[in-house]
């Protein structure tokens, strides 16, 4: 089986995450979308709802499961006998960033990195720029898929 993590903090999942998700379902015969806990960071959704959010977007897609974890994102996916890291890129800087992360889960247990380019549509967004618009009252509806809270 050709499993898939897609590790993130998604605080909260955005149609960035969405389109990379949805165009790799026909790479994998399951994704885990991973929502790494973190106790140092706040967060401004909590676990539960973020949770939901992702599991209402999916919700008709068998393939697609939710789960939590921390620590190295390598051990869970060993626990899951995923051998993959799905990852989305926005633009270079993006790619500087993960690229010396996906070298580093290669040597650590042999899990190799898959990367997705966005759609040039959602290069923007971010889950931060999401989290600046929403608490300063911004409309977040065109940033985010229709399960997240507005």
């Amino acid at each position: 089986m050709k499993r898939a993590v897609f590790p993130g903090s998604f605080d909260p999942i955005t149609l960035g995450h969405v389109d990379i998700i949805e165009r790799a379902i026909p790479l994998f015969d399951e994704i885990i979308i991973a929502i790494g806990v973190n106790a140092d960071k706040k967060y401004l959704w909590s676990l539960e709802d973020r949770m939901q959010y992702i599991k209402a977007t999916f919700s008709g897609e068998k393939s697609i499961k939710v789960k939590t974890y921390s620590g190295l994102t390598v051990d869970f996916c060993t626990a899951e006998s995923a051998r993959f890291i799905l990852r989305g890129l926005r633009n270079t800087s993006d790619f500087n960033y993960e690229q010396s992360i996906a070298q580093t889960n290669a040597g650590l247990a042999g899990i190799e990195s898959v990367f997705i380019m966005c759609a040039p549509k959602y290069s923007n967004i971010s889950s931060s720029i999401v989290r600046d618009v929403y608490r300063n009252d911004g409309d977040i509806s065109g940033l985010v898929p229709p399960a997240v809270k507005r």
